[in-house]
């Protein structure tokens, strides 16, 4: 972090504040895990912070330290919103466009709190007074890492690198991903010293299957098609699916990722539909030069990473992979083939 903008935090920071932390919609392990390893530190040092989540989050995420303090605006949008207006500070974590709160957005709109944004995602939106945005960085977790250390290291507890860890974990694909650096490898090694234990995060986010939720993933793994004579799968999820193997918020986390273990493989896309909210809800994700998160945003009102993007389309199913099938042809030169 560059020194102006730490003191710029500083400043901000001096004295005991009212702040409200927001996450995106749906809220990952890194949005969860950095809005509450921040939140624990600012009331740590004499602020008066919450977090305020847009909706739920998936099961295998409520045993993160201090979840069961998290607000949701879907369950409460009064008392959210009450709190929210009489805030001193907004921080949002982990997105940059504040379409990404959905119902939040005009309440976050029209307060006149101070808001912040800490995200390491692409393109920036320009609604936040102090922006601490980095796309080079693998999580929004490592940023709030860096904040805090330089803030007051000694405030990291066991709670703040249990969640940080968790966030940095499941953004880097436990690691894998191109966005790993050395830095990630030294951040995580102190949250260990700190009192993080990988194992036992690992197991609780990995390890908790529901027996219907592997018999989804074996109906997603019967789906996968491969496209002839390009790099790329793609795997479809219909709302009659999901239904018949029970589904629950998350189950399909990491399901894409199957795709592109395959050899050869260059792109692996999943696409699965939402008849309540009327859209086919889409993960991109890709090995070496692909940009998945131009072709989100070209072809699918998306974007994320260079490796890593989501999308969304508001076609039927078989419409969607009709476009996705003539958007791939279109851009086929862009895999070397």
């Amino acid at each position: 972090m560059e020194k102006k903008l730490l003191k710029a935090f500083q400043k901000l920071l001096f004295t005991p504040k009212k702040i409200i932390i927001i996450p995106h919609k749906n809220p990952d392990g890194d949005a969860l895990g950095s809005s509450l390893a921040l939140n624990t530190f600012l009331n740590k040092t004499g602020h008066d912070s919450c977090v305020i989540a847009p909706n739920e989050y998936p099961e295998f995420l409520n045993w993160m330290p201090g979840q069961e303090q998290i607000k949701k605006f879907s369950q409460t949008p009064d008392e959210s919103t009450q709190i929210i207006e009489n805030a001193d500070i907004i921080f949002t974590l982990d997105f940059n466009h504040l379409s990404r709160i959905d119902q939040m957005a005009p309440v976050v709109e029209r307060s006149i709190a101070q808001k912040i944004m800490i995200d390491h995602h692409e393109h920036p939106g320009d609604y936040a007074s102090i922006s601490y945005s980095d796309a080079n960085k693998g999580s929004t977790c490592e940023m709030i890492y860096e904040l805090i250390s330089g803030l007051d290291r000694d405030q990291i507890d066991v709670t703040i690198a249990t969640c940080l860890y968790t966030g940095i974990m499941t953004d880097t694909g436990s690691f894998r991903f191109p966005s790993t650096t050395a830095k990630t490898h030294q951040v995580v090694s102190i949250l260990i010293e700190e009192g993080a234990q990988p194992h036992l995060i690992h197991q609780k986010i990995y390890d908790t299957y529901s027996f219907s939720r592997l018999q989804l993933l074996g109906t997603a793994l019967h789906n996968i098609k491969k496209i002839n004579g390009i790099p790329v799968v793609y795997i479809t999820l219909s709302q009659k699916e999901l239904n018949k193997n029970k589904f629950q918020k998350g189950d399909t986390e990491g399901f894409v990722n199957y795709g592109l273990s395959l050899r050869d493989v260059s792109l692996a896309v999943i696409m699965i539909e939402n008849e309540t909210e009327k859209i086919i809800k889409m993960s991109f994700r890709s090995k070496g030069s692909f940009d998945v998160n131009h072709f989100a945003k070209k072809y699918f009102n998306g974007g994320g990473h260079v490796n890593a993007a989501g999308g969304v389309s508001y076609l039927t199913l078989n419409e969607t992979v009709d476009q996705f099938l003539k958007a791939i042809a279109y851009e086929k030169s862009q895999f070397n083939i």
